[in-house]
């Protein structure tokens, strides 16, 4: 399945996620490749838990933005739609600022169920997290 030939576009993809969390986070979808997705988030405020290191939370809520988004491109979204059915994340190395950029590649792609991993790096392309999430692709009533 190849992700640019579903129609979807960076302008596209950030303009849906205006008014969300997605926005709210600072997430930015940054590339689309024929067998990927990428997305940046910035490490700061919104993202800090109170020691001011990157919020696990906040990691799981990029990769699960990326693995729902990814699915979505893969599926007929007149008929059906994504919804996470099971997410985990490690936590492999701390981020004190700069930008999370998260990377989902799919190790499954089914009728019913899609498999995404994520990696999520620091810019100096370490390992920051890798987080697997699950999606069930519903039918539309």
């Amino acid at each position: 399945m190849s992700l640019i030939a579903t129609g979807a576009s960076l302008e596209l993809l950030n303009k849906m996620s205006a008014n969300t969390m997605v926005s709210h986070l600072g997430i930015e979808f940054t590339k689309i490749g024929e067998d990927f997705i990428e997305a940046k988030m910035p490490v700061d405020s919104r993202t800090h838990q109170p020691m001011g290191l990157l919020h696990g939370g906040a990691s799981v809520a990029l990769a699960e933005t990326l693995g729902s988004v990814g699915a979505s491109c893969c599926i007929d979204m007149s008929t059906s739609y994504c919804v996470g059915l099971e997410i985990n994340a490690n936590h492999i190395k701390s981020m004190r600022s700069g930008f999370a950029i998260g990377v989902a590649k799919p190790i499954h792609i089914g009728k019913k169920t899609h498999v995404w991993e994520i990696r999520i790096t620091n810019e100096q392309l370490e390992l920051v997290c890798v987080s697997r999430i699950t999606m069930a692709i519903l039918d539309k009533k």
